[in-house]
């Protein structure tokens, strides 16, 4: 039988849904983990004749207003990808720009995020990035550690082969030092040694922009995730456009491989 919301909350429109309603059905449904792609700042950007830097912009205000709701409808956690490992053979001055909108807009909204009892992670090799923005990094992580609300896990500098192939190290490393038998090492501890060990995988994965690829992205911890693609690019992704993939999603049958 497929996951479906309750009586009292399925059927409904994802524009006309209120709040209370989603909560429940996040509840009926045990949605825990919402993973996204966000797709399509540059292509924004390039169809309205704008500067590919006005597209990013607009996407951090577009996620701004998703991690609010996600805290608000009751998810457990949400996972972004923001800045992939492919992302630095972009032309300079653009990586420079990404960089630079990271720490502003972390700066920015750190206080209203740990007021609203948000947890920051990020996940992904922080060792390339500039000593200011990765100090700001750590402050975000380590002042929100405590907090019980949602998970919000930011993917910077991150590849899902990357994080696979440190994960192996990190295992290898234990049997060469006696610590570990080659026969002990099981999906659980390869589970253990990645980046995301605290949170639930992902249910959901949406992505914008059109495109239906994983782009070496959670490959492991979507394994059984259940795949939305809208043709939204990311800085027009709305809560009406979240709201429509939780509907997709509690209307299908999650096989989980069978």
């Amino acid at each position: 039988m497929a996951t479906s919301c309750e009586p009292n909350t399925a059927g409904l429109d994802a524009d006309k849904i209120t709040m209370s309603e989603m909560q429940q059905c996040i509840r009926d449904i045990n949605l825990r983990h919402i993973a996204i792609i966000m797709d399509g700042n540059r292509r924004w950007a390039k169809e309205k004749h704008l500067p590919k830097e006005l597209g990013h912009k607009q996407g951090v205000d577009a996620l701004k207003n998703i991690v609010q709701y996600a805290s608000d409808i009751g998810l457990d956690a949400l996972t972004v990808y923001a800045f992939s490992t492919e992302n630095w053979s972009r032309e300079k001055p653009e990586v420079g720009y990404l960089l630079k909108l990271f720490l502003q807009a972390l700066s920015r909204e750190l206080e209203d995020l740990h007021r609203n009892q948000v947890r920051i992670q990020f996940i992904g090799d922080l060792t390339p990035f500039p000593e200011e923005l990765r100090q700001m990094l750590q402050t975000s992580m380590e002042k929100t550690s405590e907090n019980n609300g949602l998970t919000f896990q930011v993917a910077i500098n991150y590849g899902s082969r990357a994080e696979l192939t440190r994960a192996a190290k990190i295992l290898a490393q234990q049997v060469k030092e006696g610590e570990l038998e080659p026969e002990e090492i099981t999906e659980t501890q390869i589970q253990k040694q990645l980046y995301t060990h605290a949170v639930p995988d992902p249910d959901l994965l949406i992505r914008t922009g059109g495109e239906s690829r994983w782009s070496n992205y959670l490959l492991w911890q979507c394994a059984y995730a259940e795949f939305y693609v809208t043709e939204k690019l990311w800085p027009e992704f709305s809560l009406t456009e979240f709201n429509q993939a939780i509907l997709e999603y509690q209307n299908r049958e999650r096989r989980y491989g069978k």
